[in-house]
């Protein structure tokens, strides 16, 4: 644009006296101009004054908003480069950290597994959780006076140390014990990638804790669909466990209703002895472990009166021979011993529910009166009469891996995993009850055993497929149906006396593994040496 002569251009204060008088000239002669001399003389100095204030105003908004017209060549880089980004190819993450609870993961599922206010937004009972009148009975009170229970979680010297975590675990209260940390946080996001779990894994066990919310009753409590319907302790005990196997207590979590129902229904079962009004041990061991489990997540203080309670009569209901039997005192077998086991064992984790040595020690004089072999590698039922690779076997050497402080350098632990290995996923039948123990003992143990049976044997070009993992993802219900995200009934005595909730909680806390609990022993290069010398 061209700039006016300083005489025709008018100043702040007015037009300058040599333009005036020639504009009054003009005026008086106006009949006298030409058509050009008019155009000159009088349009052209408002269309010079009209740009010149334009012009000011986009130097004032320049100045105050700091834009101006982005060059032509600098838009048509950006356009490029919006264009290329567009056009890659996204790599998908498989090992995805924390995926189960992520919001990418709850979009993934289908309608009908999503929850709404059906689950998450229930009302919780304001009744306390807990029972506050279980108190210790008169005559375990002797025993239990000055015992004393783990320090930590895991032991030191010859058998190594316990895997460390982050705080990432802790719940609101900031009271997670340190066992429980790998249910959640950074610790899960890391065991789950280190075990061999991945997304897959992950989003079937959303699927699967989505249907399991949906069978919960109003009064908080689940029902087996099998031939054991009456079991409802034992039911709502099994249905909790992988709730918070996957980080969601009654504090924290989207399933924190379920679980403060499941808790408070529990509660109300317990009498004042310690015993649960429905069920017998082995209801009782189930129920225990749950509110064990949950009182060592959240310390909740309402949880702890009616643990101890559940401990306490399963340590006086013990026989003599450091079994349990279907009632209490009578003797057992090692699958109601299994069941036991593990309530002490998460007692015992959450530092301050006291647990009587002597307990301890009785139960591991029946795991050696039923052990086999001079390694005590294989197990029966009630008498030495097992074989490597079966049920009773396993669930033998997970009580060994709690509580006589096997790990995965013991000779006897090594032979008997060698043993699992052997027998391998029996995939004829689906048997959750042998899978559920057999997939913690080899877990447990690490090492090749441990991805061979997880992810599967390697192929000829060293990928591995066939795995338990990929199997149990793979047998899941996913069709749009009220099934969906449950398994069928399995081929055991789990899936006829507690049908497809039985069998869905069993395969949940197997796809679980990898970050339920914590390792207690550190592996060296003995487990392996221990290994050899069984071959």
């Amino acid at each position: 644009m061209s700039t006016a002569k300083p005489s025709t251009v008018p100043s702040d204060n007015g037009t300058p006296a040599k333009a005036a008088a020639a504009a009054v000239i003009r005026r008086v002669g106006g009949a006298e101009e030409s058509a050009a001399e008019r155009l000159v003389t009088r349009h052209l100095p408002a269309w010079v004054v009209s740009g010149l204030v334009h012009l000011g105003i986009i130097a004032l908004a320049w100045l105050v908003f700091g834009f101006a017209p982005a060059p032509v060549k600098t838009q048509e880089k950006i356009l490029d480069a919006t264009v290329e980004k567009e056009a890659e190819e996204p790599v998908k993450d498989l090992t995805n950290e924390d995926p189960g609870f992520d919001s990418t993961i709850e979009s993934a599922l289908p309608d009908i597994e999503r929850l709404a206010e059906k689950t998450a937004d229930a009302i919780v009972s304001e009744d306390p959780v807990g029972v506050p009148d279980a108190k210790t009975s008169d005559n375990l009170a002797s025993q239990i006076s000055g015992l004393s229970v783990d320090a930590a979680p895991g032991l030191t010297g010859e058998l190594g140390n316990t895997m460390s975590g982050d705080k990432g675990g802790s719940t609101s209260a900031g009271a997670m014990n340190t066992a429980f940390l790998g249910r959640s946080g950074g610790t899960k996001s890391r065991m789950l990638k280190e075990g061999g779990g991945n997304e897959a894994s992950e989003l079937a066990v959303a699927r699967a804790l989505a249907w399991l919310a949906r069978q919960q009753k109003p009064n908080g409590s689940w029902v087996f669909d099998g031939g054991s319907k009456d079991e409802t302790v034992a039911a709502t005990g099994m249905a909790l466990l992988p709730f918070l196997a996957a980080g969601q207590t009654q504090r924290t979590g989207k399933y924190a209703a379920n679980v403060g129902r499941g808790l408070a229904f529990l509660g109300k079962s317990l009498t004042n002895g310690g015993k649960f009004n429905n069920g017998g041990m082995y209801a009782h061991g189930i129920a225990a472990t749950a509110l064990c489990e949950a009182y060592g997540m959240t310390k909740d203080p309402s949880l702890k009166p009616s643990a101890q309670a559940a401990i306490n009569y399963i340590v006086t209901g013990q026989a003599e021979d450091g079994s349990w039997g279907y009632t209490a005192p009578a003797a057992g077998d090692t699958s109601i011993v299994g069941w036991q086991v593990q309530a002490l064992k998460a007692a015992k984790l959450s530092k301050d529910i006291v647990v009587p040595d002597k307990t301890i020690k009785r139960a591991i004089s029946f795991l050696d009166k039923v052990s086999v072999g001079s390694r005590k590698s294989a197990y029966g039922y009630a008498a030495p009469a097992g074989g490597p690779g079966t049920s009773l076997t396993a669930v033998g050497l997970l009580c060994r891996y709690y509580i006589s402080e096997w790990g995965p350098n013991n000779a006897g632990m090594a032979e008997g995993v060698d043993g699992l290995m052997k027998a391998g996923p029996k995939k004829k039948g689906l048997d959750m009850y042998y899978y559920y123990y057999a997939t913690q003992v080899v877990h447990f143990f690490g090492d090749d055993q441990w991805k061979e049976w997880n992810e599967g044997p390697r192929d000829k070009e060293g990928k591995r497929a066939g795995g338990m993992r990929d199997w149990l993802i793979d047998l899941q219900k996913k069709d749009a149906t009220p099934f969906a995200g449950s398994w069928e009934p399995d081929v055991s005595h789990i899936g006829t006396s507690c049908g497809r909730l039985g069998t869905t909680c069993l395969a949940l806390l197997t796809l679980e593994v990898y970050y339920r609990h914590l390792p207690l022993y550190k592996r060296d290069t003995g487990g392996a040496a221990a290994l050899e010398m069984v071959k």
